[in-house]
């Protein structure tokens, strides 16, 4: 059997966030069907520039690029600043738009936060708008993260697993066939 190849990109800008559990929990209970790569220091990426978004592109983002195309599928996992997803997902989601590497791939949305909220309606419209390929099964609000996930990143509440048991059969059927965009 082929594992399905996914991009696993983890919003936070905190080492050991409960956003990077999330990721790292999925890659380990699903490892015999799931090749899951891990992006989590978004740091490492240069801030977005209009005039090298198609020459003279940075070489980290041109490997970035090919990686999401690359991929059956993405996974983004993030929290809520001050209401909006973080600057650095911002950013690579940015370095995105004049390219087609998100039309139709197969994503899962999760946001993890305190509320996550505002931020996880930005985040939909946003890969909405770049014509990410997403359910509602496909996206996953995790309110109260840090009650949640342990600090050495064990995901301690039934339901949170639960839910994202839900969410990792819903994530891996979108992968496997052609399924509606969200709207």
């Amino acid at each position: 059997m082929t594992k399905i190849k996914i991009i696993g990109i983890c919003g936070s800008a905190s080492k050991n966030s409960g956003n990077l559990s999330i990721l790292q929990y999925i890659a380990t209970s699903e490892k015999s069907e799931l090749d899951i790569e891990i992006i989590e220091d978004l740091t490492e990426f240069p801030h977005f520039r209009t005039e090298l978004t198609d020459e003279n592109i940075p070489e980290k983002i041109i490997d970035f690029r090919n990686k999401i195309l690359n991929a059956d599928g993405v996974i983004i996992s993030t929290p809520e600043y001050v209401f909006s997803i973080p600057s650095g997902l911002k950013n690579m989601i940015e370095w995105c738009v004049s390219t087609t590497v998100f039309s139709d791939k197969p994503t899962g949305l999760i946001t993890a936060s305190s509320s996550g909220k505002k931020a996880h309606e930005e985040l939909k419209l946003i890969m909405n708008t770049i014509q990410a390929q997403f359910t509602e099964n496909t996206t996953l609000l995790i309110s109260g993260i840090k009650g949640k996930v342990a600090k050495d990143g064990d995901i301690i509440d039934e339901k949170t697993k639960k839910e994202l048991i839900e969410f990792i059969r819903s994530f891996k059927e979108i992968t496997q066939k052609d399924c509606p965009t969200y709207e």
